[in-house]
């Protein structure tokens, strides 16, 4: 017995074809008596199967496939669902005679029948009883003979008989570990088995013999007789089996590893060579081929040719092998010296930036002014850009319609978290997993040596143990080295030069200043009201529309509505809290269409409200003057320019200074030294002295839980302070911006666009600024500054002359001092 056959074995033990709530019972011979009277007769269906042996006990599944066997089955079935089953003898004979069958077969009972999808039958069936054809009565449309049940001989518990079971079962359990393919449960299976008789069953019906040794096994009755030739057909077996292992195992021991290799090479070889599929040599061949179309440097050849006669050393079925393989491809793959014409065409160019953006003009102008030098150059050198300004003002479009303008192709490279220098720079192909830093990734993508590249969020690099990404681009934005650009995985040069690098970012501070050295810094600034309106109008709107495939006429904007969404539900420099506004209004009308409701398609500012809720901001943000102490002052955020409040209150105390609303160091110190300012100057705006050592002075910005910092609250922060001290109240509608010394000069201050922008939104009127910040304001479109005041002062006093009224509040705190604090 060689193996167990494992669906028979499967089927047993499982119960998979068990009906439901039903168990499977294995027959012995202790029960055959109550068995047999189940029985219906000595008149039974004979069902002839091929290969197969039934014997007593034993469940199998088998496939009936001609059609007087499968009416047979049926007719059983819907009966006492009792067949008799016998060997055929010649397997082939597809239409047997009483002569093709054995006469000697197994009574069985149909547990269950499954009609399969190609008209076949499947019935499981379990044997029963031992049989002999006494007379054949017909076999049309089926066999069906009158038969006599054979008595199992099988004398009771003996030594001997104890001594044959135990031999059964060492002869089946050593077959199991000769032969890995049987399953390791039917060690359980012989184990769970404590009858003589339905071991023998079980372990004929297994063993790996013809069906003629089988049937022999089944016509013998003497149950001792046919045990012992069980258990010789079982030593036979193993003889073989172990015959089998010592041969393999003697073969595998003459065959070295290098013979083995060679075989299983040339087989490798056979295979592909049926397959269609290329061989290594024909791989490293190719690669040579497509090398020898490259346009690259004499050294880089060289390397090339290098790296494919290695490759061609390396034994196939080694770890180095794909490593190199992968390395050839790449640099294959990566474009040297391959370049697309460049379009100096410049009004074609003013033309698409228009089209593109709305406003930006001194932006375009500068774009313009570089592409004219590289015109006048003809050259293909490309400027280091870094567009720079809030979020949403169309930085990273700008790359790509500069792209566009020039008739490059467009890469964008976001390297906001990036803080590994392999990214960029690339691993050595020595290490697992080796790639090329993302530079050269995206070269080799876009396929051309001279793209625009845009490196978005520059300024969000940052730098662990891994080391310093900023360090590592020094070197790709520099026009003088990077002509030589060393990836760590190419190993070689690589020319970047004719790269337009364009860099984006929010904020500069956070930018290597080694770095930002290297860039040619624009600004793009925050967009007015009426620019936004525009926007909206001529892109954000068509586009929104489109993306919800709605139509022209199935929805328009009035003006007054998108004034609203500007002013009432975003407040930010660029437009993409606008575009997520509009894009809701749009979704609401495409719910109005898809569900069939009468709608109006012109989207007023009551639509507006009615769609997006109560308004989000106010209007008008300034706060009256009627208190002292409160004054309004103008910041610059990563999203644009804001305004400020600094309130300042007095309580009796011991001149203590307290600061709240989340203030950084630097706003502390300008506080404080603003606070010392204001003491050396009390003689001068009328402040007794004795109200810094008797009064504590509390100083809070509100929006406590947003962070502030910077020095530009300096001015305003005194002024708060000499209104509350002096009890005079603020000019309406002014605000203020800039950096105070310790002894009263005005610093100039950053973001002066921003902030007048947030003015205007807050309805301010005047504005103080420094001296030196007029330059700023010379550079800023007449536009923003129509309606506002501006006030240029140089010292401290100028900036309270301007913003302190000369009347004080109409309920002045009235200051009381113990005499003795200060004695005369």
């Amino acid at each position: 017995m060689s193996q167990f056959e494992k669906p028979l074995f499967d089927n047993l033990m499982s119960g998979d074809y068990v009906a439901e709530g039903d168990l499977i019972q294995l027959i012995t011979d202790e029960e055959e008596e109550e068995q047999g009277k189940e029985l219906t007769g000595e008149e039974i269906p004979i069902l002839s199967v091929r290969n197969t042996v039934l014997f007593p006990g034993v469940v199998i599944p088998i496939t009936v496939g001609r059609q007087r066997s499968i009416k047979l089955v049926k007719k059983a079935h819907k009966g006492d669902k009792f067949i008799g089953v016998c060997a055929q003898i010649n397997p082939n004979n597809d239409d047997p005679s009483w002569e093709d069958i054995y006469h000697v077969g197994t009574l069985a009972k149909i547990i269950k029948m499954i009609v399969l999808p190609d008209g076949n039958t499947t019935i499981i069936i379990q044997g029963k009883k031992r049989f002999r054809i006494k007379e054949e009565i017909t076999d049309d449309p089926y066999f069906i003979a009158k038969v006599n049940f054979l008595e199992e001989n099988f004398p009771k518990s003996s030594k001997k008989i104890q001594a044959l079971e135990e031999s059964l079962k060492e002869a089946a359990t050593r077959i199991l570990h000769l032969n890995p393919e049987i399953p390791r449960e039917a060690q359980v299976a012989l184990d769970n088995i404590d009858n003589t008789p339905f071991l023998t069953h079980f372990l004929s019906s297994n063993i790996n013999a013809p069906v003629e040794s089988k049937q022999r096994l089944l016509e013998i009755n003497d149950g001792v007789e046919r045990a012992t030739l069980l258990l010789e057909f079982m030593m036979k077996d193993i003889q073989m089996l172990e015959l089998k292992s010592e041969i393999q195992k003697k073969v595998h021991t003459d065959i070295d590893q290098q013979q083995r290799d060679y075989f299983l090479r040339q087989q490798m070889k056979v295979l592909q060579t049926e397959l269609g599929e290329e061989g290594p040599e024909k791989e490293v061949e190719d690669l040579r081929a497509r090398g020898a179309s490259k346009n690259w440097p004499k050294e880089v050849a060289l390397h090339f040719e290098k790296e494919l006669n290695k490759i061609l050393r390396i034994n196939p079925s080694a770890a180095e092998y794909p490593i190199a393989l992968n390395y050839a491809e790449t640099m294959v793959e990566l474009p040297w010296n391959e370049f697309t014409q460049d379009n100096f065409d410049l009004k074609h160019a003013r033309k698409i930036l228009d089209s593109d953006h709305f406003g930006l003009e001194k932006v375009k102008d500068r774009i313009i002014e570089y592409l004219a030098v590289l015109k006048l150059k003809n050259d293909l050198k490309g400027p280091i850009l870094c567009l720079y300004g809030p979020p949403g003002v169309g930085k990273t479009s700008l790359g790509k319609s500069i792209a566009k303008a020039l008739g490059r192709k467009y890469i964008r490279m976001s390297l906001g978290g990036l803080h590994d220098e392999a990214e960029i720079r690339g691993h050595r192909k020595t290490y697992v997993g080796a790639m090329p830093g993302k530079i050269v990734q995206n070269m080799k993508k876009v396929k051309i040596s001279n793209p625009v590249f845009v490196l978005d969020e520059i300024d969000k690099l940052s730098s662990d143990f891994r080391g310093d990404p900023s360090s590592a681009f020094l070197e790709v934005l520099d026009p003088e080295q990077n002509f030589a650009f060393l990836d760590n995985y190419l190993e070689v040069e690589y020319d970047l030069s004719k790269v337009l690098f364009i860099a984006t970012a929010n904020s500069l501070d956070t930018i290597q200043p080694a770095l930002r050295d290297r860039m040619e810094i624009i600004e793009v600034t925050g967009y007015t009201q009426e620019e936004k309106v525009e926007i909206a109008k001529r892109h954000l709107v068509p586009k929104q529309r489109k993306e919800h495939g709605l139509k022209t006429n199935q929805v328009r904007f009035d003006k007054s509505a998108l004034v609203k969404i500007i002013e009432d539900y975003t407040r930010e420099s660029g437009v993409r809290n606008l575009e997520r506004a509009i894009g809701k209004v749009i979704r609401n009308v495409a719910k109005s269409i898809a569900m069939e409701e009468e709608y109006d398609p012109k989207i007023t500012p009551d639509a507006v409200r009615k769609i997006l809720g109560s308004e989000m901001f106010d209007k008008e943000t300034y706060q009256d003057n009627s208190v002292a102490g409160v004054v309004t002052g103008l910041a610059w955020t990563s999203v644009g320019g804001e305004i400020l409040f600094i309130e300042s209150s007095l309580s009796k105390g011991k001149g203590k200074l307290t600061l709240s609303g989340q203030l950084g160091d630097v706003m502390k110190e300008s506080a404080v030294t603003a606070l010392s300012y204001l003491k050396s100057k009390a003689d001068k705006l009328g402040i007794d002295h004795r109200v810094f050592d008797q009064y504590d002075l509390h100083i809070h910005v509100p929006a406590g839980a947003v962070p502030k910092d910077g020095p530009s609250a300096g001015i305003t922060m005194l002024s708060a302070m000499a209104s509350v001290y002096t009890q005079r109240k603020v000019k309406a509608k002014v605000a203020m911006t800039g950096e105070i010394s310790l002894i009263g000069k005005v610093l100039p201050v950053g973001g002066i666009k921003e902030k007048i922008l947030a003015a205007k939104r807050a309805g301010i009127k005047e504005i103080i600024l420094c001296k030196k910040n007029k330059r700023d304001i010379e550079e800023i479109d007449e536009n923003y500054l129509k309606g506002l005041e501006f006030h240029f002062v140089d010292r401290v006093g100028e900036v309270l002359d301007i913003a302190l009224l000369k009347s004080k509040v109409d309920r002045p705190v009235q200051f009381s001092f113990n005499p003795e604090s200060h004695p005369s």
